[in-house]
């Protein structure tokens, strides 16, 4: 295990090197370590590793989503209003409905096979969006209208909306049976998660403020409250649906809210710990793609992500419609809402460890979406930012 270690970090963080330096993501790197060092090619990555793929994938995404919401003023949502609460489900949605049209037509996969394949493409990515719009946000882009902190709280909201809808059409497909009835859940399992974040995140500041101790033992706690959260999820299902992944971004947004100065700090920790979380996320992800499987679907694929991109573009502008926003801050909405690649890499092996038939497709597909789509919406949003953003003095009113 020690050895599969060291090959994943030193071969991750020097092909992350590489990609950083031609202007492309790291997480590709890291994407392609694990494609070369799992099973299917060298088989490097020792066995107990990957057992633990789906764990590990996990707690990486309770670290982006923290990290999210600790960089969230809960204020920002308010004053945004309309426009942030579309953008947090309407693309998608565009997107999944994309989806389940194309591939029922390219792969020929029933309704709710292109169901799942569409909650599991439909997320924007964290590991893309959130140190971009962090960035903007303190470079002052984009600042009278909140376009950053609206990305930022969209995307990350929509990450949320989208795994709940995967779960629901897990939840149905192993049942054997589309029921309406677990999409009506949603609103529920959201109220709940919210209520549990902001309850515990209220708490957890006049802890803070009344018990001094170092911050990474709070970074500790806030992890451990967060992975309760997820086990929570679990144990109450199906008597009681809560998202335990909103209730984790919740948490960091009312720690920001009642104690902005401990929630600064705890961003750069938790920057920190996503180094390695990160590089776990993408190589246990790349290491279970069968490159043989490739070819056969490949053109399809490419087809589909594009087809689906469409979607969700026209998506973004139904949301933004009366928003006051211009045509070019509409633009880098809609880029900024292309780089797929964090939930894809945490959901996109689930149907595959579950036995359904057509996991690998899903895989697969999930894989070339982060190939294709992280590049291309990180370059976007780098070299759009300035030109279509800029520094206006026009501010959104609130919807």
């Amino acid at each position: 295990m020690l050895l599969s270690i060291a090959l994943i970090v030193i071969m991750s963080l020097m092909l992350a090197k590489v990609f950083q330096m031609i202007k492309v993501p790291s997480i590709i790197g890291m994407l392609i370590t694990g494609m070369f060092l799992g099973p299917f090619v060298l088989d490097l990555i020792d066995g107990r590793i990957l057992s633990l793929s789906t764990e590990l994938r996990q707690m990486a995404l309770i670290v982006i989503l923290l990290r999210a919401g600790l960089a969230l003023k809960l204020e920002d949502l308010k004053k945004i209003g309309r426009p942030a609460l579309f953008m947090a489900f309407l693309p998608a949605t565009f997107e999944i409905i994309g989806v389940i049209i194309l591939a029922q037509l390219l792969f020929h996969i029933t309704f709710l096979e292109a169901a799942i394949l569409g909650a599991i493409l439909a997320a924007v990515s964290p590991a893309v969006v959130v140190p971009r719009m962090i960035k903007l946000m303190a470079t002052e882009h984009g600042k009278e209208k909140r376009i950053p902190q609206l990305i930022l709280s969209g995307a990350s909201l929509d990450d949320v909306y989208v795994i709940i809808l995967f779960t629901s059409f897990m939840q149905s497909f192993i049942q054997n049976d589309f029921s309406f009835a677990m999409i009506y859940q949603i609103p529920l399992s959201i109220i709940l998660g919210v209520t549990l974040g902001l309850g515990t995140g209220f708490l957890s500041s006049l802890f803070f403020k009344k018990f001094h101790m170092r911050d990474t033992i709070k970074v500790l706690l806030l992890f451990a409250l967060s992975i309760l959260f997820i086990v929570m999820e679990e144990s109450l299902k199906p008597a009681l649906f809560v998202s335990g992944l909103l209730a984790v971004m919740t948490l960091g947004g009312m720690i920001h809210h009642h104690y902005p100065v401990l929630a600064k700090r705890l961003v750069n920790k938790f920057e920190k710990i996503w180094v390695i979380a990160e590089i776990m996320l993408f190589v246990l992800v790349g290491a279970a793609v069968d490159l043989s499987v490739v070819p056969s679907i490949g053109l399809n694929a490419i087809i589909l992500i594009f087809g689906a991109l469409i979607f969700r573009m026209i998506g973004v502008y139904v949301a933004l419609i009366n928003t006051g926003f211009t045509i070019k801050e509409k633009l880098f909405v809609a880029i900024a809402y292309i780089p797929k690649a964090t939930v894809q890499a945490a959901i996109g092996a689930i149907p595959l460890s579950l036995g359904l038939s057509q996991g690998y497709l899903m895989l697969t597909v999930a894989v070339l979406a982060i190939l294709l789509t992280a590049p291309l919406g990180a370059l976007g949003i780098d070299l759009t930012s300035s030109y279509l953003l800029g520094h206006e003095n026009r501010q959104i009113s609130p919807k």
